[in-house]
Parts: C-alpha cells; structure tokens; sequence
C-alpha cells in the first residue's frame, strides 16, 4: 500500500479487504446462494446474535489495537511494527481470528446454515495453517526473543500457558 495514505485509512482498506470479505460478504452471499438470508426468531438465533456480536467488539478492539499500538494494520502487506501484547492479546496469540470466527459462529447460528457451518470449518482450519506455517515464524523472525517470551506465556488459541508477564 501506498505510503502517502494515512495510517487510519491503511487500517480500514485492510480490514475491509481481510475480515471484512471472509467474515461479512461471503457468509452473506453463501446465505443468498443458499436461499436462507431470512432471519429466524428462536434462542438459538438469539443466542448467535451475541456470539456475532461479541465478534465485532473482539474484532475491532484488534484492529484498535493493531494500530494504535502496533503501529501497523491487520494485514501481511502493512504489519503491526511492535508486538501488540495487552488487552485481548494477553489472553490468545490470536483473538483478531477468534472473533472472526465468533462472527461466523454466530452467522451459522442466526440463520442456521449449514454451508454456513461448513464454511466456518474451513476457515478455522486455514487459520491454524496460517498462524503455525506463516504468522509464527514471521513474528519470530521480526521480534526475537520479545516473540520468544510471548509465545511462552500466551497460548495461541485459549486456555492458560505460563505465568503472566
């Protein structure tokens, strides 16, 4: 991306492209494929609902953080410049994924989609992949031994790791 651009506008072009297209314009135009773009009124709608929810709140918290703190955007191409490791970051090496798949949850559970569902399989599988092949021995490579230290404590995925730092 352009240099020249501000900062605020590399942040919200990477998350429209990124989770903005697998976590909103495919689950919609699975739903329209599939015919079920029609709102179900039931607790388990309501229930994904807020699983959705709590997505977006996760999800922009991240990309806040991304570049408020890290200095950079969600994306490869413009990365974070230091290590983000505070708020939802002190819980999962990886909560910008955990929401998008929260919001896919969710998506599956309001319209009670099946390719839905699929879908939201899918892409957890491809963000394991990425994080442990890609995301993890890049992070290693740009923040040493501060990456290093991190890992030790965080978990990638939830659960609890070491001590807190």
């Amino acid at each position: 991306m352009p240099s020249r651009m501000s900062p605020l506008l590399r942040s919200a072009i990477a998350f429209l492209l990124l989770p903005g297209v697998v976590g909103f314009a495919i689950p919609v135009a699975l739903l329209v494929v599939d015919g079920q773009l029609t709102l179900r009124l039931t607790p388990t709608a309501a229930a994904g609902g807020l699983v959705g929810l709590a997505g977006v709140a996760g999800l922009l918290w991240c990309v806040t953080a991304f570049h408020t703190i890290g200095n950079g955007t969600l994306a490869p191409w413009d990365p974070a410049r230091r290590l983000v490791r505070v708020g939802l970051y002190s819980l999962s090496r990886n909560p910008m994924y955990i929401s998008v798949l929260l919001i896919l949850v969710g998506w599956a559970l309001v319209f009670g989609s099946w390719p839905l569902t699929l879908y939201t399989a899918i892409v957890a599988v491809a963000f394991h992949l990425r994080v442990v092949l890609a995301e993890e021995p890049a992070l290693a490579r740009a923040f040493g031994d501060e990456w290093l230290d991190y890992r030790a404590v965080v978990p990638r995925w939830l659960g609890r790791r070491g001590a807190r730092a």
